[in-house]
C-alpha cells in the first residue's frame, strides 16, 4: 500500500484504526495498541502503545503475548484479552460477547472468529493465564503460526455471516481501500 501504517489509511473520512477503536471500545474494559517502532505516531488515539516483548518481530503471536504481559502487569484483574487486527474496519459489535459465550458454553480455553468458511485466528479471546505457555512456544519452540499454537488447546470458533458484508474484511491493498469505501456505506458510514 505504499508504506506507512495501514490502520492510518482513511475510509469514508475516518482512519481504519479509528473505526476499529469505535467498534471495540464499547465491548472492552480498556484498549491498548500493539505496535513496534515509534509509539508517538499513535498518540492522537490516547491509548497505551506497547511493543512486542519478544525480539525479532515473530508475528501476531508476539503481539498477543505483549498484550497478555501488559494485562498481567497493569490490569491484574483482567483474565481475558481480545486481540483484533487493526486493518479490519467493520468488526462485529457483538464480537466480545459471542466469543466469551462460545468459550464458556464449550468449556474452551481460547476462542477465535470465523466467517465465510475461514478462521480469523488473530481475532480472538486469549486467557492471560496462558501467557507463559505462549512465551515458551514463541521463544523456545519458535512457534510462529497462531493455528499451530491454538491447536494445543480446546478452541471455540464463532462464525459470523458475510452478508451484507464480511465483518472481518481487511484492507491490505489500495483496491481493498476502495472496496471498504463501498462497504462503509452498507455499514452505515
Amino acid at each position: 500500500m505504499g508504506g506507512g501504517d495501514k490502520p492510518m489509511r482513511q475510509i469514508a473520512g475516518r482512519t481504519i484504526l479509528d473505526r476499529v477503536i469505535g467498534r471495540l471500545k464499547p465491548q472492552c474494559d480498556g484498549l491498548i495498541l500493539n505496535a513496534n517502532g515509534d509509539p508517538a505516531r499513535f498518540a492522537s488515539f490516547g491509548l497505551p502503545v506497547i511493543a512486542d516483548t519478544v525480539k525479532d518481530f515473530p508475528g501476531p503471536l508476539a503481539g498477543i503475548l505483549a498484550a497478555l504481559d501488559w494485562a498481567a502487569t497493569n490490569r491484574p484483574d483482567v483474565a481475558w484479552v481480545l486481540s483484533a487486527a487493526a486493518d479490519c474496519p467493520f468488526l462485529p459489535r457483538d464480537l466480545v460477547a459471542r466469543l466469551h459465550r462460545a468459550r464458556a458454553e464449550q468449556d474452551a480455553q481460547l476462542a477465535v472468529a470465523a466467517s465465510g468458511g475461514q478462521s480469523h485466528p488473530v481475532i480472538g479471546l486469549w486467557s492471560v493465564a496462558l501467557r507463559e505457555e505462549l512465551r515458551h512456544a514463541l521463544v523456545v519452540e519458535d512457534v510462529r503460526k497462531i493455528d499451530r499454537w491454538t491447536a494445543r488447546y480446546k478452541l471455540a470458533t464463532v462464525t459470523w455471516p458475510t452478508i451484507p458484508l464480511d465483518p472481518f474484511f481487511n484492507a491490505n491493498t489500495m483496491d481493498d481501500i476502495a472496496e471498504a469505501e463501498r462497504l462503509a456505506a452498507l455499514d452505515g458510514g
